[in-house]
């Protein structure tokens, strides 16, 4: 399942929204959960708050029991690796031009 976690403010934006979408598959049924924000490479301190902790909480709230949140590859060794893999090869493509 995808779901959209940033709004700002009353206005609307892409569903549906995580929040919701946390408390009401609890209510639902939904026992165990992991969680992953596929959108960043590395945690940032607004989507642990949001989602490890808040979204935590309202799945819990909904009935939930397991809640999982997956981490980021932040400085994974094997993450690094490509990071450096695709930078080597950019700038082997600039030097041959």
């Amino acid at each position: 399942m995808v779901t959209f976690q940033s709004r700002l403010g009353n206005d609307k934006w892409m569903e549906p929204y995580t929040d919701e979408t946390l408390e009401s598959i609890g209510k639902k049924g939904v026992k165990n959960l992991a969680i992953v924000c596929p959108a960043f490479v590395s945690d940032c301190l607004e989507t642990l708050e949001e989602i490890s902790v808040e979204g935590k909480e309202q799945f819990l709230h909904g009935g939930g029991e397991n809640f999982h949140y997956i981490p980021c590859l932040n400085d994974e060794d094997r993450w690094i690796e490509v990071v450096k893999t695709l930078c080597e090869e950019k700038l082997n493509e600039f030097y041959l031009v």
